[in-house]
């Protein structure tokens, strides 16, 4: 069976939030701090690919309206 790579892909972000919180609630106090970033990181993932997806569909609208005719 052949899987994508863009699915395992798509998981890293997620799994790096789990383990961020996995990290923060059972270290201890000391060593929490090292948990953050991997977290932030994750979270900044999903952001920045929200954002670009907006931002494609409305060039790709854009784009769309300039072929349409005018009547």
């Amino acid at each position: 069976m052949k899987i994508n790579k863009r699915f395992i892909l798509s998981l890293v972000a997620p799994f790096m939030i789990l383990i961020s919180v996995i990290g923060l609630i059972f270290r201890d106090n000391k060593k929490r701090i090292f948990y953050l970033p991997i977290g932030f990181m994750g979270i900044s993932m999903i952001v920045e690919k929200d954002l670009r997806r907006k931002l494609d569909r409305k060039s790709i609208f854009k784009k769309i309206k300039s072929y349409r005719k005018v009547k």
